[in-house]
């Protein structure tokens, strides 16, 4: 039982290694290899890698390839229950005396504790309320077998010693009776089954025994004779001494009720560890209870939580891998605790709470500065992570043909391919295979594949890329991908969509555009020769732009650019 305050939990606290929604292969490969070295560095577990979204088929490949386990999918960061330092009350059986119930409420400094099964099942909340209640309105002499109580509880509360009988019975029946009178007039009112309350006088304990009374509670440590005793174990009677007097056992023995007969069971307001902050808020302020139990998602107590604590929430820890721009963050990332952001894109709109370890540097793969990490801190990088940075180099290059490479990008995976044990060339041709395989997806999931939603002046547009090594494949998609591009608008609430349908082999891109005025952001960021296009799906016909552009593979580097600083002039 707990003899402090309750402690809180969270001592420790983990810290979100993510990657940007709709993840693609670096998103995902540098999460895991960050981690992965944080961990090594500071010889701990608690970064975790994560995903803020479902594999795409390519991504799925490489974690396949290289027996490597799906991060931990977040749909959120915002601030849970887990993140708050609630009271780790411990639970108490529901049996347990109001008066052992009190002393663990005082010596916790609490007011509520909740009554758990053995194997931490919620079944009530008890409060000094309820407590209180219980001396101002009991009137009920029979109030102890009304209640169930155990004749150990009686025996606690009283500190008395057993000189005989069966304490771990049950009081069922029966009420509680002071023998002031003399013996005979006892017989009047002892009834069976009662718990008679007397002092040294061993006529009244003869008389207590005769009309079949339950227990006798000797008071101020008085002796009991051996005839007396003798006759109790024959009767199967429970005989315990206590040092206190008459009157003071009687103000004290309702405390060995159980806490079962006046708590809560009924209606408990609880919460999960998966609930959100600013959801509970609001139940909490319309209740007047103080304290409120956690809950497991098997339904086991974990602790108490009140307004109080949630003062002191902290937002989750996170660190930022290959995006730094809010709209492509999680939701809830503005009231994360970011510790770092390591990106190789255009600086966005995120800020921070704090100052961060930021590290965005010119390359063409996120993954390529997470092995600069491992080199600069002398971490070797094993067969089955080099295998993984080089996947994601591999993708965001596109074997290097991208104009976002450098050549630290591919002296990077080279270097990481001779220690995985893996021929580059054919090992990515097999790669951008099982990407680029569309057939048994739909429109959904292609589009979303890769995604990302950019801000530019007062304009919010979304891209997303498509890469394929089959180009009757890409025409087939385009007016699919269109017509959802369309949808898209008005559910993500966008001003422009434009889809990339890139050919691997070709080096070049068909941009499709939809939303007012996206037509003559086209014609100003890339070409004059932008037309307007119709295709007839399900009996709709759907309007839009497209242009081929040669030489375009890289959104970052040669779609983004000068979308942004046409959009800006609009």
């Amino acid at each position: 039982m707990p003899t402090k305050e309750a402690e809180s939990h969270n001592v420790e606290r983990d810290v979100l290694v993510t990657g940007h929604r709709n993840p693609d292969t670096d998103s995902i490969c540098a999460a895991i290899s960050y981690a992965r070295l944080k961990n090594k560095i500071n010889k701990t577990k608690n970064y975790i890698a994560c995903r803020a979204g479902n594999l795409n088929a390519e991504t799925s490949f490489v974690l396949q390839y290289f027996k490597e386990e799906k991060p931990r999918l977040l749909e959120s960061v915002k601030t849970q229950v887990s993140d708050v330092a609630y009271r780790k009350t411990a639970g108490v059986p529901k049996n347990m005396s109001l008066k052992q119930a009190y002393q663990i409420m005082r010596d916790s400094h609490v007011v509520t504790l909740p009554a758990v099964t053995e194997d931490g099942i919620l079944e009530g909340l008890i409060t000094i309320s309820d407590i209180a209640k219980s001396y101002m309105n009991v009137y009920d002499s029979a109030v102890i077998s009304t209640a169930k109580t155990q004749f150990k509880n009686i025996l606690e509360t009283l500190e008395a010693t057993l000189v005989t009988g069966d304490a771990e019975r049950f009081c069922e029946k029966g009420k509680v009776v002071i023998a002031a009178a003399n013996p005979e007039m006892m017989n009047y009112y002892i009834e069976p089954h009662d718990i008679v309350i007397l002092g040294n006088r061993a006529e009244s304990q003869l008389s207590a025994l005769d009309n079949g009374a339950d227990c006798i509670i000797i008071c101020e440590g008085a002796n009991v004779s051996p005839t007396i005793r003798n006759l109790a174990e024959h009767n199967g009677m429970i005989i315990m001494v206590t040092s206190y007097d008459a009157y003071t056992a009687a103000r004290l023995i309702n405390q060995s009720i159980p806490i079962d007969f006046f708590m809560t069971k009924e209606g408990i307001l609880s919460f999960e560890e998966d609930d959100y902050i600013d959801d509970i808020k609001e139940v909490m302020a319309s209740k007047r209870h103080r304290d409120f139990p956690v809950i497991s998602k098997e339904g086991k107590y974990l602790g108490m939580i009140s307004r109080r604590n949630l003062m002191g929430a902290h937002g989750k820890q996170v660190i930022m891998v290959d995006h730094n721009e809010l709209g492509q963050a999680l939701e809830g990332m503005e009231n994360a605790e970011i510790l770092e952001i390591i990106d190789h894109h255009r600086l966005g709109t995120i800020q921070t709470l704090s100052p961060v370890n930021f590290r965005n540097q010119p390359l063409g793969c996120c993954s390529t500065i997470i092995y600069q990490i491992y080199q600069e801190n002398g971490v070797e990088v094993d067969k089955k992570t080099a295998g993984l940075l080089m996947s994601a180099i591999i993708s965001d290059t596109l074997l290097f043909r991208s104009p976002t490479c450098t050549p630290v990008d591919e002296k990077a995976a080279r270097a990481l391919a001779q220690i995985a044990g893996i021929d580059i060339e054919s090992y990515a041709m097999e790669m951008f295979a099982a990407g680029s395989n569309l057939k048994k997806k739909t429109d959904k999931e292609i589009f979303y594949q890769d995604y990302k939603i950019f801000s530019a002046g007062n304009i919010r547009f979304g891209v997303s890329q498509v890469t394929s090594l089959n180009e009757e494949e890409l025409e087939n998609l385009r007016p699919r991908l269109l017509h959802f591009a369309k949808g898209a608008l008005e559910t993500e609430n966008l001003n422009m969509v434009f889809v990339m349908l890139t050919n691997i082999l070709k080096q070049d891109s068909m941009v499709l555009a939809v939303g007012v005025r996206s037509g003559e952001l086209m014609k100003l960021a890339f070409s004059p020769e932008a037309e307007k296009v119709v295709f007839e799906i399900n009996g709709e016909n759907t309007e839009g732009y497209a242009a081929r552009i040669p030489e375009m593979v890289s959104r970052k580097k040669q779609l983004i650019p000068p979308l942004s600083l046409f959009a800006e002039q609009l």
